[in-house]
C-alpha cells in the first residue's frame, strides 16, 4: 500500500482535512490518478468506469465550476463539468462491463474490471507513472501493479475521483438514452435501468431484454 509523508498506511476512512493533506503530500511525489463508477445498482445496462487525472489547475477550475460527486450533481451541472473537461484537456479513459460480464462475475467484480481497464488505458496518455491511484470505496482492484488509495466516500473527498465519477455516470446516461430507442417501454431514457417503480412495472408486464440483468430482476419475475 502507498505511504504517505508519516509512513502510515494511506487510509480507508478519513476526514476530509485529512484526505486534503495526504493528497498534497503524495503529489509532492508524482501523479495521483482517480477512478469510480457508475451504474453498479440498476435492473438494465453496463456497469461503467472511468479513471482520471487532474492538474492542480485543472482541479481548482473544475471545483469552481461545481466538480463534486456525480450522484450531488444534476444531469445538467454533470453535462456542464464534463464539456468543460475536454475543454480544458482533462486525460480520462473509460470502459464499460457489459451485462453478461456482471451476469458471470458478479457486479462487484465486473465494476473492478472496468476500472482496472480504464487505468490501464489511462496510463497510456500519461507522462509518467501514478504514484498513486485513488479508488473510490474499500475494495482494491485485482491485478493492478499500481499503489492503491482505497477510500471510503473518495468520490466525495478527492476531486480527482469526482471527476472519475462524473465521466462514468455522463458516459453511462448516454449510452442509457440511446438504448431506450432499442428497447422502448422501459423507460430507460429516463430512468437510466435503476430500479424504479415504473420500471419494475415493466419488467414484469414487457419480460427481460436482452440489456436486463436477469439476477436482478429475478425477485420482480
Amino acid at each position: 500500500m502507498p505511504r504517505a509523508a508519516s509512513n502510515r498506511p494511506l487510509p480507508i476512512h478519513a476526514s476530509a482535512d485529512r484526505v486534503r493533506v495526504l493528497m498534497e503530500q503524495l503529489r509532492l511525489r508524482g501523479l495521483v490518478a482517480g477512478t469510480d463508477e457508475a451504474g453498479r445498482g440498476p435492473l438494465a445496462g453496463p456497469v461503467m468506469a472511468a479513471a482520471v487525472w487532474l492538474s492542480p489547475e485543472q482541479e481548482r477550475a473544475l471545483l469552481a465550476l461545481g466538480l463534486r460527486d456525480s450522484k450531488r450533481m444534476t444531469p445538467r451541472s454533470r453535462e456542464a463539468v464534463f464539456l468543460a473537461m475536454k475543454e480544458m484537456g482533462v486525460l480520462w479513459r473509460a470502459q464499460a462491463g457489459s451485462v453478461a460480464r456482471i451476469e458471470r462475475d458478479n457486479i462487484l467484480q465486473a465494476a473492478l474490471w472496468a476500472m482496472r481497464q480504464s487505468v490501464l488505458r489511462l496510463l497510456k496518455l500519461l507522462p509518467s507513472e501514478p504514484v498513486c491511484i485513488a479508488v473510490d470505496g474499500p475494495a482494491r482492484i485485482p491485478e493492478l501493479d499500481l499503489p492503491q488509495w482505497t477510500l471510503v466516500a473518495g468520490d466525495t473527498l478527492l476531486p480527482v475521483v469526482s471527476a472519475a465519477s462524473v465521466v462514468a455516470k455522463v458516459l453511462r446516461d448516454r449510452l442509457m438514452t440511446s438504448l431506450d430507442v432499442l428497447y422502448p417501454g422501459y423507460g430507460l431514457a429516463k430512468n437510466k435501468g435503476y430500479p424504479t417503480a415504473a420500471h419494475r412495472e415493466a419488467v414484469r408486464r414487457l419480460g427481460l431484454s436482452p440489456i436486463h440483468r436477469a439476477s436482478f430482476c429475478r425477485k420482480l419475475l
